[in-house]
């Protein structure tokens, strides 16, 4: 069995075509050249209700097992995508948000600055990335060490069945 992936990109710039989306567009890639299948992608403003209305739209579909969503982890102001995945979140995975966190600073101190955070609705597995195009391809190489275990595991599933 194959991992159904969704693709979200917070970016005010991007969501107005102001600024080509480059992390989103590595994720992609990255989800292709793993193997598995990217469900769906969008771009979306720095703005609760939409970052949410992407997010709930996505978990209703019982085929799909992540969502990634990249940019508005940082410090400023307009960073809110923690904010916005936090209420949604039923089960929080904060060994995950570790793991990341702690691989992500061998590479760059600034990693310490994330504020995000993952956590599983219903069966569909949501983890915010930074913005940077760099730090999502390391990222997933990351969550890839994990993932097919873990939905496995949501999916009751033998491990073996999900392949990377």
């Amino acid at each position: 069995m194959k991992i159904k992936f969704a693709i979200l990109t917070v970016s005010d710039r991007s969501s107005r075509g102001e600024r080509e989306d480059l992390s989103g567009k590595v994720l992609i890639d990255k989800v292709n050249a793993s193997d598995q299948i990217n469900t769906y992608y969008e771009i979306v403003p720095d703005e609760i209700p939409a970052i949410q209305s992407a997010l709930l739209k996505w978990c209703q579909d019982p085929d799909l097992n992540v969502i990634i969503t990249t940019g508005g982890t940082g410090f400023a102001p307009r960073d809110v995508t923690p904010e916005a995945t936090r209420p949604l979140i039923e089960r929080f995975t904060p060994g995950v948000d570790e793991l990341i966190r702690q691989r992500s600073q061998q590479h760059a101190v600034h990693a310490m600055l994330s504020r995000a955070i993952s956590g599983i609705r219903g069966k569909v597995f949501m983890i915010n990335f930074p913005g940077s195009p760099k730090a999502c391809a390391e990222d997933f190489d990351t969550l890839m060490e994990i993932l097919p275990h873990a939905i496995a595991l949501l999916n009751e599933m033998p491990p073996s069945v999900i392949g990377h």
